[in-house]
């Protein structure tokens, strides 16, 4: 596997733990429940996104080089 491929790939993993993270600390502060299944949605959703998001970014940067 590329270098680059990996660092997207941890890129997306690490944005959407900190996501999940961050909204269900904002969960536990309304003294809701924790709810795993809105952290594994919000963690697949988000990380999937941001990987998305960075592989299209990276695409055009490249091909605005050539």
């Amino acid at each position: 596997m590329k270098a680059q491929t990996k660092s997207i790939i941890i890129g997306g993993l690490f944005s959407g733990i900190v996501y999940a993270l961050l909204m269900a600390g904002f969960d536990l502060t309304d003294r809701e429940n924790f709810n795993l299944w809105e952290f594994i949605f919000n963690f697949l959703f988000f990380g999937i996104s941001m990987t998305l998001m960075t592989r299209y970014s990276i695409k055009k940067s490249e091909n605005q080089k050539k």
